[in-house]
């Protein structure tokens, strides 16, 4: 079990390294100018490695915000009896605003954010993700909360759109030149405030009969 441990770190150290190598690359070239062997290279792995953690290019730009998703779903999935699925992501969702500043400034231009802002095929991407995240969203939700299936529906499509709105700030803050730190905190209390809208609005209580 050690071992299968060991194996395991040493994949994700290495699907890490190939990422974050990209983003590098991306953040330098841009996203069209750079292709996979670019990024094997780089990362001194062979291209088929980058293939076994990555089926394509375009998951190069998105595999953070897909592991993101798994992460909502999992804490909605788990959170506790009377918490509304705002609530549930609150904490991660800030915190992943605030860790905006711990991205190394090498890389933060070859985000998704940014990406996204100068890149029509990655805000196609960003836009893809985002209808990927509502969905799953929308599934775990109509799981675990005494909703309607079209009133989940709507809730993923909210919850989802709050990374939207995190892309596309970051990307369009990134563009006017403002510095990750500034855009952290600028942004951490809109986040947090549109999820306590969320929140109230997914605890109002329902009128009898619906």
């Amino acid at each position: 079990m050690e071992t299968t441990g060991l194996r395991e770190r040493k994949k994700a150290r290495t699907r890490r390294h190939i990422a974050d190598t990209a983003a590098r690359l991306f953040a330098e070239r841009g996203y069209e100018q750079v292709a996979v062997s670019d990024v094997a290279r780089e990362a001194e792995v062979a291209e088929q490695t980058v293939y076994n953690y990555f089926g394509n290019k375009e998951q190069l730009v998105t595999d953070r915000d897909e592991q993101i998703k798994d992460r909502l779903c999992e804490l909605i999935r788990d959170r506790a009896p009377g918490t509304t699925p705002a609530a549930a992501v609150r904490e991660f969702v800030l915190g992943a605003v605030a860790g905006i500043r711990d991205i190394p400034a090498t890389q933060w231009r070859g985000e998704l954010g940014y990406l996204a802002a100068i890149s029509p095929t990655v805000h196609r991407l960003a836009l893809e993700l985002t209808a990927r995240q509502a969905e799953a969203l929308a599934e775990v939700i109509g799981a675990t909360s005494p909703v309607s299936a079209e009133v989940a529906r709507l809730q993923g499509i909210a919850v989802a759109c709050v990374f939207q709105i995190i892309i596309s700030d970051t990307g369009r803050r990134t563009v006017d030149g403002e510095p990750q730190e500034q855009i952290a905190d600028e942004l951490y209390p809109v986040i947090g405030n549109v999820i306590d809208e969320l929140d109230h609005w997914f605890s109002a209580p329902r009128p009898k009969g619906r």
